[in-house]
């Protein structure tokens, strides 16, 4: 991914509020299935790290970017975004 495209993919992310939160039992296998499902409708999403979550949200957006073959396009704080495009039908079109 190219420093465009991660910008818009930012920008569009900027309005988007988180729909998942990752809390003390941290990352558990039915969390990431959640996430994987949620991209069958979406392409792009907002995770937000709780205060009573231990773990780094540099290491958490990895291991779901991992877990779900998606790509972290962000990780500010607390808030953790990821990509995955819709292989049929993609909705966001990257720039060039």
């Amino acid at each position: 991914m190219t420093s465009k495209q991660r910008a818009y993919l930012k920008g569009l992310a900027s309005t988007l509020n988180p729909i998942f939160q990752v809390g003390k039992a941290s990352l558990t296998p039915e969390f990431t299935q959640a996430i994987d499902e949620a991209f069958n409708t979406k392409e792009l999403i907002k995770i937000a790290v709780l205060k009573n979550c231990a773990d780094d949200p540099h290491e958490i957006a990895e291991m779901v970017a991992g877990r779900t073959h998606s790509q972290v396009v962000q990780v500010i704080g607390k808030k953790i975004i990821l990509y995955k495009p819709d292989k049929k039908n993609p909705k966001i079109i990257l720039p060039n």
